[in-house]
């Protein structure tokens, strides 16, 4: 009962789009109530995001929608990271989406507020991330290469 009140009746969809979604080019028709039908044509399926939704384009009685999807498959090969806790001063998170270019400290290294941690890489630009407190590198969390998201844990200072 409770995923029928937060996501509303599925008895109109038919089974097997239900379980297993439909196919690019493929036409259904939906009846959401009463001589209210709706006319779908799924015309692509965008990328994996890297959290875990496709955007699904379709058309629907004529009209084009975009709709985000979470991809149930999908979730399992999308690596979750950790997010910055942000009542703690020495959890440093990435303040943007981007490309991990350099992590210049290791665990265990003493850093004075304002040293440079990581640096990323977002749409041809380099920021470095900075340490706000002085303390003693307790964990990193990236390397080089990798993708991140806005607010995702980067590396633990702990204050001395």
């Amino acid at each position: 009962m409770r995923f029928k009140d937060e996501f509303g009746p599925m008895e109109p969809l038919p089974t097997r789009l239900y379980l297993t979604g439909p196919e690019i080019g493929e036409q259904f028709q939906v009846e959401i109530e009463k001589g209210k039908i709706l006319n779908i044509t799924i015309l692509a399926i965008g990328e994996l995001l890297p959290d875990g939704q496709r955007e699904v384009f379709c058309e629907m009685n004529g009209q084009l929608r975009a709709v985000f999807i979470t991809d149930k498959t999908g979730v399992e090969q999308v690596a979750t990271r950790p997010k910055a806790n942000r009542d703690d001063k020495g959890s440093v998170g990435a303040p943007m989406p981007g490309e991990v270019v350099a992590v210049r400290v290791k665990e265990g290294q003493q850093v004075e507020k304002g040293d440079p941690l990581v640096v990323l890489s977002a749409m041809k630009m380099e920021t470095n991330v900075t340490s706000p407190v002085k303390g003693v590198v307790a964990n990193i969390t990236v390397s080089n290469g990798e993708t991140i998201q806005a607010g995702d844990l980067l590396v633990e200072v702990t204050e001395n």
